[in-house]
C-alpha cells in the first residue's frame, strides 16, 4: 500500500482549463487525462489523500470516485460545498489532518500555512489551492496536480 496526495483536480470546470492556463482544448480532456494519470500511479489498495477542490459539481463526484483507483480522503478545498463532502465514495472527511508517515510528521489541509503544528521540529505542510504560484517555503509543499504533471504524488518525491 501506498499514500499518496493531490488537489485541485477540478474536475468538470472550464474556468480552471483558463485561470491556471491548463494545457487542455475542452473539460472532457481534462477530466480524461486526470483519471488516467490518477489510476496509472495508484493502485486499488493505495490511499489518497486529496486536499480539495475536487470537482465542479458536487452531483458528479459520487461516480468520479467510483472511477479512480485507491481508498479516498477528502479534507475540503474553498471549491467543496456540501455535496462534495457528503458524496458516496470518501473514506474520511474533513477540513484539517495530521498524520505521520514514514517517520514524518505531516499537516494536510487544502490551504498554506505560514506555520503550522510541528514546523520547527521536521513536520512538513502539505497543501492545494495556489496552483504552484506560491514561493515555496522549506519543508512545505504544494500538492495540486498543475505542479505534479496531474496526478497525485509521493511522499518521497516532493523533494
Amino acid at each position: 500500500m501506498t499514500v499518496f496526495f493531490t488537489a485541485d483536480t477540478h474536475f468538470g470546470d472550464h474556468r480552471t482549463i483558463n485561470i491556471q492556463r491548463r494545457p487542455f482544448a475542452s473539460v472532457a480532456e481534462m477530466d480524461e487525462l486526470l483519471i488516467a494519470r490518477w489510476n496509472a500511479v495508484v493502485a486499488p489498495g493505495d490511499i489518497v489523500w486529496h486536499l480539495g477542490d475536487v470537482a465542479r459539481r458536487a452531483d458528479a463526484v459520487p461516480a468520479l470516485l467510483a472511477r479512480l483507483h485507491g481508498t479516498k480522503h477528502l479534507l475540503r478545498g474553498n471549491n467543496d460545498p456540501d455535496g462534495t463532502a457528503a458524496a458516496t465514495g470518501w473514506a474520511s472527511v474533513g477540513d484539517y489532518a495530521e498524520i505521520a508517515l514514514d517517520g514524518r510528521k505531516l499537516i494536510l489541509c487544502h490551504y498554506p500555512f505560514r506555520s503550522w503544528n510541528g514546523q520547527h521540529k521536521g513536520a512538513l505542510n502539505l497543501h492545494g489551492h495556489s496552483h504552484g504560484r506560491l514561493k515555496p517555503m522549506p519543508r512545505q509543499f504544494d500538492v495540486g496536480v498543475d505542479v505534479h504533471d496531474f496526478a497525485p504524488v509521493r511522499l518521497d518525491a516532493l523533494g
